[in-house]
């Protein structure tokens, strides 16, 4: 890939989808990891700091730090950023109900508890992908989706107030082996990335200058303590990546990882399964 006609092309891309939309400007969550921070980099270049609005939506279980880096990539890019806290909102919803109080344990010991929690399954991910699981599995899966569907509610409202569309920070590879939520971080209007493997991703940011900080952080969904992505999965972005851009050369690989590959985007393709009504029957 050559970065700099990447930027070029995204650019353009955001600006035509805009204006088909009608779009004065744009809203875009940020997380403080690298999908957002080059997307905030990329919605910069293309239609400059005046018209984004960037918003963070910190909640209890969020990694320490990550709202300091969310304005750190804010304030790199010269874009003011909202911080709403979003905890309240998911207290009324009785969504940290569903598990033990914590709002004076320590971070270390939630991580621990989390992990504990995720390690008592064979295999998590996969499970999540089926939503398959026993009670405390699935209050879970209810647990954490809440918080991205609350997000992207006050996202949308925010960018309806102004006239906005919402751009999302989802790429390929997490397209591919189901890494979002449903009704949740998919509910953008534009996804100025999702052609893009995370590997990429990365050579994107150093390309549009986005912290060192930002881009050697471990990827993390911010929404279980002390999950990251690539404990998830099991392997690391570079090992799947190449997995699936020899898949999508045509390169037939059956060792373990690549079977584990296969099997997470089979169950993927099947969550994506838009609603059905008795018209389909």
């Amino acid at each position: 890939m050559n970065s700099a006609d990447e930027v070029v092309k995204i650019s353009q891309f955001i600006i035509k989808m805009m204006e088909t939309y009608n779009s004065k400007g744009a809203v875009i969550g940020i997380s403080g990891g690298v999908d957002s921070a080059v997307v905030l980099a990329l919605l910069e270049k293309a239609i400059g700091s005046q018209r984004i609005k960037a918003i963070t939506l910190p909640e209890r279980d969020s990694p320490k730090g990550s709202l300091d880096d969310a304005l750190l990539v804010c304030k790199h890019f010269n874009i003011d950023c909202e911080v709403y806290p979003i905890t309240n909102a998911l207290r009324k919803l009785g969504v940290y109900s569903l598990f033990p109080p914590a709002l004076f344990v320590p971070e270390s010991i939630k991580i621990t508890y989390s992990k504990n929690r995720w390690n008592r399954y064979e295999d998590p991910y996969l499970n999540d992908l089926k939503n398959e699981g026993d009670e405390l599995f699935l209050k879970g899966l209810a647990y954490y989706r809440a918080k991205h569907r609350v997000r992207m509610c006050k996202i949308y409202l925010e960018a309806e107030k102004l006239g906005y569309c919402v751009v999302g920070a989802r790429n390929k590879t997490e397209l591919l082996l189901g890494l979002y939520v449903k009704w949740g971080d998919d509910a953008v209007d534009i996804e100025p990335i999702k052609h893009l493997y995370k590997s990429q991703i990365y050579e994107l940011a150093s390309c549009l200058n986005v912290p060192e900080r930002i881009i050697n952080k471990p990827p993390t969904p911010d929404l279980i303590p002390g999950l990251t992505d690539e404990m998830a999965f099991k392997m690391t972005y570079k090992e799947i990546d190449e997995i699936l851009i020899e898949l999508e050369s045509g390169i037939e690989r059956n060792d373990e990882k690549a079977q584990r590959i296969k099997k997470i985007i089979e169950l993927a393709n099947w969550r994506q399964l838009k609603s059905v009504g008795i018209e389909d029957f």
